[in-house]
């Protein structure tokens, strides 16, 4: 499961807008927007999914912790963005 939290955060290290994930996960706007929410709307485990795996084809892996939660941007990814 994502968080809102890593999804912003993870669409901020790659410099993706809402509309740009959403595309490339094939989930609506709306669906994104609902994941997103800090009101911890419920969203269909598809599109947690869709989103999950659209990042970690990015290079961003998800990170839980009994401390807490983040993302990491893979340092291959990080390689392939300066050379583009």
């Amino acid at each position: 499961m994502i968080t809102a939290r890593q999804s912003r955060a993870a669409r901020a290290l790659l410099g993706w807008t809402q509309q740009t994930l959403a595309d490339k996960a094939l989930v609506s706007l709306t669906a994104l927007k609902r994941l997103e929410s800090q009101k911890g709307l419920r969203v269909y485990e598809t599109t947690d999914d869709q989103v999950r795996r659209t990042f970690e084809a990015a290079g961003i892996v998800l990170l839980r912790t009994d401390d807490g939660e983040g993302v990491l941007l893979t340092s291959q990814q990080v390689k392939k963005a300066k050379s583009s």
